[in-house]
């Protein structure tokens, strides 16, 4: 068995100014990654045609495969097809069966005559192996160049992910024998990264050469991950899960779960685990906290629903907070939150609810009340406790923070329940 490694290179103007976020790199990475390859660079290059062509030397020299993504469309600025048959020294032909599933995509899925921009789709340079793509115009490319594949596939990412599951990854090993590599990933709160490292200095010292311990802080939290490399996929699994183990044991008074999901869907275990529901009273959040709930499938068992009460007269109309609290005590307050926690408790009849309340920024603080105060609010219909948390961020870097520590306040108060 051997270490392969991949580099992965990103096509566009758009990666380039943040207009566009590179999720396709990430994506593919994961996935070499469960093939059992490594990854040894990501690079996003703009639409350059000697930018393009010198990372392709760069990144060929670094790792025997290379996957390319992007710039593979029928307009003028999508250059990376015509550089790769320059670049690989071919000519460009026409590819009967590519040609025959484009014009049979315009004629059934897109119900408009085919141009001759997009007949050109189904040109590809002679020295490539061509890899179908079922949902899309553009074919991905296989070209070998001494030692080092290249893969080129479309960069839209539906297209591109049916490339990799159907036409690269089937093929993998039967190119590299390959070991093994398993990852163990737990999340903890309420400590910092290096508060964290003292704790486990002697567990992380006595990993062997081949398990690597990597520290994930974000937003308060942090990932504690262990990745381990070998030939033999039971043994290893066997010798990371023992260590996982040490790590789960020294931490557990932090210990938030020991399985590597967000959050929200922590949270939506608890609930759907005790049959319970949950609703959100949001005011400086915007609905980001329901948003966060609900973008996993399966939240309609556990979430009902939110009251974005933005303005005070939401609060006083809909969550039947008192006019006399919002006018002594203010919008940002403790006692704002646990009416909020009541109102929204007999609007929407759920077992448990969030409120949150605070200023968010760049404006809108005072001395009494800085930029990045929030009270967040939990609560049943018996109980409700309510925490006061000052941020220092940015406005999102802020609306995020409050969000995590109010899941994480709500898991707390579930457990207590149990």
């Amino acid at each position: 068995m051997e270490k392969v490694f991949a580099s992965i290179i990103t096509i566009g103007d758009e990666l380039l100014i943040g207009q566009v976020v590179d999720t396709n790199s990430a994506w593919i990475a994961q996935e070499l990654n469960k093939a059992g390859i490594m990854i040894r660079n990501r690079v996003a290059v703009g639409d350059v045609r000697d930018d393009i062509w010198k990372a392709l030397d760069e990144e060929s020299e670094k790792a025997p495969l290379v996957l390319i993504t992007g710039g593979l469309g029928p307009t003028a600025d999508d250059i990376t097809k015509s550089l790769l048959c320059d670049y690989f020294g071919g000519r460009m032909i026409l590819h009967e069966p590519t040609l025959l599933h484009v014009q049979d995509l315009f004629e059934r899925v897109f119900k408009r005559p085919l141009t001759e921009r997009n007949r050109k789709q189904a040109e590809v340079p002679d020295v490539c192996t061509v890899l179908r793509n079922a949902l899309g115009t553009a074919p991905g490319m296989l070209f070998k160049k001494g030692n080092t594949r290249f893969i080129s596939m479309p960069g839209v990412p539906q297209e591109m992910k049916w490339i990799m599951e159907h036409q690269v990854i089937p093929q993998l090993s039967s190119w590299y024998q390959t070991g093994h590599i398993e990852h163990r990933t737990l999340l903890t709160a309420g400590i910092g990264e290096s508060s964290l490292a003292d704790m486990i200095k002697d567990i992380e010292e006595a990993l062997p050469a081949h398990i690597k311990l990597a520290y994930l802080p974000n937003y308060g939290m942090v990932r504690l991950r262990l990745t381990a490399f070998g030939n033999d996929s039971q043994l290893l699994q066997k010798e990371i899960d023992h260590h996982f183990g040490l790590l789960v044991t020294a931490v557990k008074d932090y210990l938030v779960i020991d399985d590597d999901i967000p959050l929200e869907l922590v949270v939506g275990h608890l609930l759907k685990e005790r049959g319970k529901t949950l609703t959100t009273a949001e005011s400086c959040t915007g609905g980001y906290i329901a948003h966060k709930l609900t973008s996993h499938a399966g939240s309609s068992a556990y979430f009902m629903g939110s009251v974005v009460s933005y303005d005070n007269s939401i609060k006083q109309r809909v969550l039947d907070v008192k006019a006399a609290t919002l006018e002594s005590k203010g919008a940002v307050s403790e006692e704002t939150v646990r009416e909020m926690i009541q109102g929204i408790l007999q609007v929407m009849r759920t077992d448990y609810a969030v409120a949150v309340s605070g200023i968010m920024g760049p404006d809108g603080g005072s001395k009494e009340k800085p930029v990045g105060m929030v009270w967040i609010a939990v609560g049943d219909h018996s109980e409700t406790i309510a925490r006061q948390f000052h941020f220092r961020f940015d406005r999102m870097r802020n609306i995020e923070l409050t969000a995590i520590n109010a899941l994480n306040l709500l898991r707390q108060f579930i457990l207590q329940k149990s």
